[in-house]
């Protein structure tokens, strides 16, 4: 993996507030939790907020070390949802999980109203698909937030353009047009902020975004930042399956986020970001300890 210097993100909220360090001496899981009725592969499953903690600290234990809230969907079939809306389902999970556990936190938002209230709730990170194209004042949120920022790699000015395009993007693109992200930015949250390829979104057909995968490392060279990765249940992840002659089935898929999941993490990714990290977490440990023998 690419050494980095380590970034220290706030666990926790209010007085009880601490920090962990990633030190990014190891591949790092995050745990998705949807609380949304509408995400493609759970939606529903845990919208109501005591059913959303405990799939959260279900997901601690199996092994995650992060933990990414969302409160909208991302899928091309999903309705955008108000700010006030995602807001309401997301915050008191955030608050209640800041109570429970040392994870660190995040939340999967577009916009700065929820990242500011979440980022109050407990959460420690702002994962923000968009890179701050969505909503212009994400970046200046964010940046007086203290938290850390996840910085994701998309074209257009919403969901539905994004998918409607479906323009294939270089890796040097990519690569390119994230690096200017980073550059507007504040210097002090340029140096709390992850960047992510945007897997699956705007990226056409699935070869863009193997690719994509097979150079994280470089990504990461390329900005001097670390990276993470989501291709979890993805279109590209089923193409393959499909192609391979095999049924795709939930857990087909599941297998298949677990071997791009590596391959990334072999090329350099920092952290991988999955719905069943209980799938994950025994096939990254036996992958790191052979790399380290």
């Amino acid at each position: 993996m690419t050494a980095l210097p380590p970034l220290a993100v706030r666990v926790g909220a209010g007085a009880a507030a601490t920090e962990r360090v990633l030190a990014w001496d190891r591949p790092l899981i995050m745990g998705v939790v949807n609380v949304t009725p509408d995400s493609f592969s759970d939606g529903g499953h845990h919208l109501d907020p005591e059913a959303a903690v405990a799939h959260g600290l279900a997901l601690v234990a199996a092994g995650a070390d992060l933990l990414d809230l969302g409160g909208e969907a991302t899928n091309p079939r999903a309705r955008p949802v108000p700010a006030e809306v995602e807001r309401d389902r997301v915050v008191p999970v955030i608050a209640a999980l800041a109570a429970r556990t040392d994870a660190v936190l995040s939340v999967d938002t577009t916009k700065a109203a929820v990242a500011e209230a979440a980022v109050a709730a407990g959460a420690g990170m702002v994962n923000d698909v968009s890179g701050g194209r969505f909503d212009p004042a994400m970046v200046a949120a964010v940046a007086a937030s203290g938290a850390a920022y996840v910085c994701g790699h998309l074209r257009g000015a919403s969901l539905a353009e994004v998918f409607a395009t479906e323009a294939p993007a270089t890796w040097r693109e990519v690569a390119d047009e994230l690096a200017a992200r980073l550059a507007a930015m504040p210097a002090a949250l340029r140096a709390r902020t992850v960047v992510d390829p945007g897997l699956g979104f705007g990226k056409g057909d699935h070869a863009a975004n193997l690719a994509l995968c097979a150079r994280s490392g470089e990504l990461s060279r390329a900005l001097g930042r670390p990276v993470l990765v989501g291709p979890s249940r993805k279109r590209f992840v089923a193409r393959v399956v499909g192609a391979a002659g095999l049924a795709v089935t939930p857990a087909a898929l599941d297998a298949g986020t677990v071997g791009a999941c590596l391959a990334a993490v072999a090329a350099g990714a920092h952290v991988v970001r999955v719905h069943d990290v209980s799938l994950l977490r025994p096939a990254l440990a036996v992958y790191t300890e052979i790399q380290r023998a």
